[in-house]
């Protein structure tokens, strides 16, 4: 029998998988409780105030996972560049199995959202915030400066998200491709 943890886990890792990649309004509660395996009463149990409830914590859940991602590529690897390609790179792969798609960010649910939740609008601030952030981070310890750093992180966030949208959109990873590409042209060193 699953215990009371794993049961909450599947279904954030479900919502989360769903509402990154079908949206807030496409995913429901049902197809959640399905595709997790778990019982309807259990999902009421961890999140009862609902479908709100449930997103805001799957953010919280995908902003954990790609953090955790994120500071990895950028720990295990020296040259911003790089590490940052390696990033998008493996973001980027997981579109060669979409069925098993996992940490995508929250692009799709921040703008279905954000005009109707303004708890759901703030956890995405949040979350883009974090990710900005580790990424310049990384820059600044490179020599960056600091004002010059967080926009970069600003700017790399967005093309990733923007690239993981065509990306679902067309099937296919090449605008995620693509961008890992120009990154070595977006950071370039002033002498």
């Amino acid at each position: 029998m699953a215990s009371k943890v794993d049961s909450r886990e599947k279904i954030l890792q479900t919502a989360s998988r769903l509402f990154q990649l079908q949206g807030y309004h496409a995913t429901g509660l049902n197809q959640i409780i399905k595709e997790s395996g778990s019982p309807k009463g259990s999902l009421y149990h961890y999140f009862p105030n609902g479908k709100e409830e449930l997103a805001i914590e799957a953010v919280k859940y995908t902003s954990h996972y790609i953090e955790s991602k994120l500071k990895e590529f950028m720990n295990s690897v020296a040259d911003p560049v790089k590490a940052i390609q390696s990033f998008i790179l493996d973001t980027a792969n997981q579109f060669d199995h979409p069925e098993k798609i996992e940490g995508i960010p929250v692009g799709l649910l921040a703008s279905e959202t954000s005009l109707l939740s303004e708890p759901l609008r703030e956890i995405c601030v949040q979350s883009f915030k974090k990710w900005e952030d580790i990424i310049a981070n990384k820059l600044i310890e490179n020599g960056f400066k600091d004002n010059e750093a967080y926009k970069l992180g600003m700017l790399i966030n967005a093309m990733i998200e923007g690239g993981i949208m065509l990306s679902i959109t067309n099937q296919d990873k090449t605008p995620l491709l693509t961008i890992s590409e120009t990154i070595p042209k977006l950071i370039t060193k002033k002498g």
